[in-house]
């Protein structure tokens, strides 16, 4: 009873989650959902009694594969919008084949698995257990499709790396170039912090330079802009004139 209740639980959120990585516009949102549906297939994996597809499923998949998508597209960063321009040729066509083939995979498994006859769990484990069982057929019926999804991982690896490469137009400037723009600047010393020297250490007050007079650049342009509009200038005419000239130079 359980068994049954568990299934049809994760059946509705496996095929939610599947409809939504379908339909959904955003890539990070579509990845999401894949790895929930691949911890649905994990937890099916535990109900059945394989504890080793189970692990499988959660350490190689939802944990190795779905982390590698996720961190290609924060890197390479996916619009909402896809571009409908062909980068390169023929890429319809043999995607259309891919398509095709794929479909013809699925309609088999299920042919196999409908029409084929049951085997038992029993049967399936009877050399060696679950483990035992599970590798042999890995390492001599199914060696040559174990080896193809090996080569894939290792693919996406390093589609993953290309993907998130960018190529550098110029040198990147080293610390010497930055010391040596830095000292040629207008301003060799660091900014003034929020606070310093001033008489409060609140971040929207402006800083006092050794002199006495204000450092406008340690203002918050945004902070002052605020403090403008709501009227909330200090009372010091001097601080006041600061903050009122770093908004204006916002609204620029």
């Amino acid at each position: 009873m359980g068994e049954t209740i568990t299934f049809w639980v994760l059946a509705v959120v496996s095929v939610g989650a599947a409809l939504g990585m379908v339909f959904n516009r955003k890539a990070v949102y579509s990845a999401l959902m894949l790895g929930s549906v691949m911890l649905c297939l994990a937890v099916l994996y535990a109900v059945q009694d394989a504890p080793f597809l189970a692990a499988v499923q959660i350490i190689v998949y939802t944990g190795a594969v779905m982390m590698l998508f996720l961190f290609t597209l924060m890197l390479v960063g996916v619009d909402s919008s896809d571009s409908l321009v062909e980068t390169l040729r023929g890429q319809r066509f043999w995607a259309a084949i891919a398509g095709i083939g794929f479909a013809t995979l699925i309609v088999l498994a299920i042919g196999n698995a409908v029409f084929a006859g049951q085997t038992g769990l029993a049967a399936a484990t009877a050399q060696g257990g679950n483990v035992r069982s599970v590798a042999l057929l890995l390492f001599t019926k199914y060696v040559f499709a174990f080896e193809v999804t090996s080569a894939l991982l290792i693919t996406a690896a390093l589609a993953a790396m290309v993907l998130a490469h960018r190529e550098r137009l110029t040198e990147k400037a080293t610390q010497k170039d930055l010391s040596r723009a830095r000292f040629r600047g207008d301003r060799p010393s660091p900014l003034p912090g929020p606070g310093t020297y001033a008489r409060n250490n609140a971040i929207d007050m402006p800083a006092l330079l050794p002199d006495g007079s204000v450092a406008e650049d340690s203002v918050n342009r945004y902070i002052a802009r605020y403090d403008v509009e709501h009227d909330h200038l200090p009372e010091d005419p001097k601080l006041a004139e600061a903050i009122q000239h770093k908004a204006e130079e916002e609204s620029k």
